[in-house]
């Protein structure tokens, strides 16, 4: 791929300050960085860009660029350049609160995209054309080649597509990062795809090193800095009470003959209650585990030093500072036990389908029929974004949707009869857990689900609402299949930011049911 040929003295003839890279940056750019869930972003050049931003501001002169990544990456990256204002249009998730707020504010647009599907709409030039890449890399090969560092994301896509590459080369990442990647470069575009040839989560079906056209690299920068390691919070009792119903459900599923022994390969979602999930686990009865998923973080590294999970296949590291500590340390074993792979394989929809992954996603909130929010606060405001989630959820063997029942101090309730937006349609909902129970919705009615949702999984002080609510839309004169009441379906949501709660008033909640009500729903 190189067309220049590549010799210790073209990474000397590149290297430069990161204020002098970032310079090479013209306003008005699409740039690709590096980064997935503040792993593997690049840390110095996006903070000389936004002082450059700030500077150019204060002349009088608006700079702006459009900024494309894996998934999230961190204060020194989306969080500077908000800060800046100098972002235009995010893509394709982001978790930084100041990138948050200007969303929300209108003040920077956002296109939320599933995760697999970022590469192959930048290669079919549906995002426009991608001006510079930044990445950040462990390494270079003495025959040109990059060491990935701790993410990979779409670094492959942006590498091959940017018309200028900028390389931030970070010496504190361990250099036992070295052949823990497979960059698999098969993937093409209709009509010329072929199937991807991975079996097992373990495969190697490409190469440890992404490819550079260093004719294309205007810069190169050194960089010693650690990525955004975030302590994850102890497992609370909720957490825990959701990992007991889960892990009961799949050893009740080993029994049925549903899954095997070691079950199926597993998809866990970032944060303290997939942590939660991922210990239960590891304490758990099934042994020789698997993972097909995004992200690893402490819970299946956990796994891995146990000898319970006995190979991980991710796109990004997200370690607390104790797991990353315990993985540098012992990185020999790890890296024989780990592949990170790019976003577009670890996130693919058919392989997700034929390796049979059992997906388990948080969520904000669930209605009564099984359709899921996962980005949006009361319908309007975004948190975070789809992720990946949508990419597992369609397509997994089993695809579980995790919260606790309340939020706020018990003022809103996860359990809606409505959800004032929905990302994850009924139809691939199979499981909602909270800690009050869990919901297998398999092969259910609409109605059925209802009856099963409010009892299972929603909090005793909004049941009675919501059986109420279900009462009285069956009773009325809408179709019955997924009957609403549309003048009430959201009330609950306009009721929290009118008074600060769901709760209905007091009168409602303390209705009792008719005896055909009560027959009806316990039927």
């Amino acid at each position: 791929m190189n067309n220049i040929p590549f010799d210790s003295l073209t990474i000397a003839s590149k290297t430069m300050s990161a204020e002098a890279a970032a310079a090479l940056i013209p306003a008005g750019a699409r740039v690709g960085m590096s980064g997935f869930t503040g792993a593997g972003y690049p840390k110095v050049v996006p903070q000389a860009l936004a002082d450059r931003m700030q500077l150019l501001h204060a002349a009088g002169e608006d700079f702006r660029v459009g900024l494309w990544t894996g998934a999230s990456t961190a204060a020194e990256l989306d969080g500077a350049l908000a800060k800046a204002d100098g972002v235009s249009m995010r893509l394709p998730y982001q978790s930084d609160p100041t990138v948050r707020k200007q969303i929300n504010a209108g003040q920077m647009q956002y296109t939320d995209i599933h995760l697999s599907h970022v590469a192959q709409l930048a290669w079919f030039g549906f995002l426009g054309n991608l001006d510079v890449a930044v990445v950040e890399v462990a390494g270079v090969t003495p025959d040109g080649h990059l060491i990935p560092s701790t993410s990979i994301g779409n670094n492959k896509t942006w590498l091959q597509l940017a018309d200028k590459i900028i390389l931030e080369i970070n010496t504190l990442q361990n250099p036992g990062l070295e052949g823990m990647h497979d960059i698999y470069y098969g993937t093409r575009i209709p009509p010329l795809r072929k199937p991807i040839p991975l079996v097992h989560p373990g495969d190697r079906i490409g190469q440890p090193y992404l490819e550079c056209d260093w004719d294309k690299v205007v810069a190169v920068v050194y960089t010693h800095q650690p990525d955004r390691n975030s302590a994850f919070a102890a497992p609370d009792e909720n957490s825990q009470r959701i990992a007991g119903h889960i892990i009961d459900f799949l050893s009740n599923e080993v029994k049925l003959g549903h899954l095997p022994k070691e079950l199926l390969p597993l998809q866990s979602g970032v944060g303290n209650i997939a942590n939660a999930v991922l210990s239960g686990l590891n304490e758990g009865p099934f042994e020789n585990m698997t993972s097909f998923t995004e992200v690893l973080q402490d819970g299946m590294l956990s796994m891995i030093k146990s000898g319970k999970l006995a190979m991980a296949s991710a796109t990004a590291l997200s370690f607390s500072p104790d797991a990353l500590k315990e993985f540098n340390d012992n990185i020999d074993f790890y890296s024989k036990r780990i592949v990170l792979r790019p976003q577009e394989v670890s996130n693919h929809p058919e392989l997700v389908r034929r390796l049979g992954v059992i997906a388990m996603n948080a969520m904000i909130e669930a209605d009564i029929y099984g359709n899921v929010n996962s980005t949006h606060i009361m319908g309007t405001s975004v948190m975070n974004g789809i992720g990946g989630s949508g990419d597992f959820a369609r397509n997994a063997y089993l695809s579980f949707f995790m919260t606790p029942s309340t939020a706020k101090d018990g003022a809103i309730s996860c359990i809606v009869p409505m959800v004032s937006h929905t990302d994850h349609t009924e139809h691939d909902v199979e499981i909602i857990v909270t800690e009050q129970g869990l919901a297998d919705l398999r092969g259910l009615s609409p109605t059925q689900r209802a009856r099963l949702i409010i009892e299972k999984c929603a909090h005793p002080d909004f049941r009675p609402a919501l059986r109420d609510y279900f009462e009285r839309s069956l009773a009325s004169k809408c179709g019955k299949h997924t009957p609403h009441i549309l003048t009430e379906a959201l009330s609950w949501h306009i009721r929290f930011v009118e008074t600060g709660s769901m709760l209905a008033p007091k009168v409602l909640q303390d209705q009792p049911l008719s005896e055909p009500a009560q027959d009806q729903l316990m039927a």
